[in-house]
């Protein structure tokens, strides 16, 4: 389920990273989604644009044999949902307990329209969106498993803020939908991996990880 937190004068720079923008006709709103929780479906209208606040999402797709493809994982601090079409292209669902920002696309455009450094922020957004699409679609096309499970940590590494520790609040089953590969084969890479010397595993349920040779990992990244 999801709650609502609270409701304020849009202060667009909280959502846009840093601008100085107000504007009187917006509004954000503050929600609170369980985890599992779907924030927005698949082909329903694209009438907000999100934040995370804290917590983690998933952006996927169920392919036609049922399978599910995770597109892209939003972190704090995260944009997404912005769309160029009326509809989302994905289901974005909460991976633990989240909390999110919304504001209204409409008012976010009408902004746009009369302030150039939002309108700018929000191309390099969407610039940044169509660079993390290419690379997926590069991992998931030409790298090996222990290649694409190298190439995934790295990425949690640069992402995430703990020092020294990689604190995934994503499952295997999560990263392996992510990376187009088997549960199984998630784990035998990550084995493999510390087998390797390249990390080591922090708390029972492993996904607290200590990347003890991020140049071994890079190698494999390449």
């Amino acid at each position: 389920m999801f709650a609502r937190v609270n409701v304020r004068p849009a202060n667009v720079p909280s959502i846009l990273g840093g601008l100085t923008v107000r504007h009187a006709n917006c509004s954000t709103s503050e929600f609170h989604y369980r985890k599992g929780t779907e924030i927005y479906g698949e082909k329903e209208p694209a009438e907000y644009v999100y934040q995370v606040v804290s917590g983690a999402v998933r952006s996927y797709k169920l392919l036609s044999d049922g399978r599910r493809q995770i597109g892209a994982f939003h972190l704090v601090g995260d944009i997404f949902g912005l769309e160029n079409a009326e509809t989302h292209r994905f289901t974005a669902e909460a991976i633990v307990d989240t909390n999110v920002h919304l504001i209204r696309r409409i008012s976010l455009e009408r902004v746009a329209d009369s302030d150039f450094a939002l309108a700018r922020n929000l191309l390099v957004m969407t610039t940044s969106n169509l660079r993390h699409a290419e690379e997926h679609m590069l991992l998931l096309g030409r790298k090996t498993a222990l290649e694409r499970v190298a190439a995934f940590l790295l990425e949690m590494d640069r992402r995430l803020t703990g020092v020294g520790v990689v604190a995934l609040p994503m499952c295997r089953r999560d990263i392996a939908d992510y990376l187009g590969l088997t549960l199984e084969t998630v784990s035998r890479a990550l084995s493999k991996l510390h087998a390797y010397g390249a990390l080591n595993f922090l708390g029972s349920n492993q996904r607290e990880i200590m990347l003890v040779d991020r140049d071994q990992l890079s190698r494999l990244d390449n």
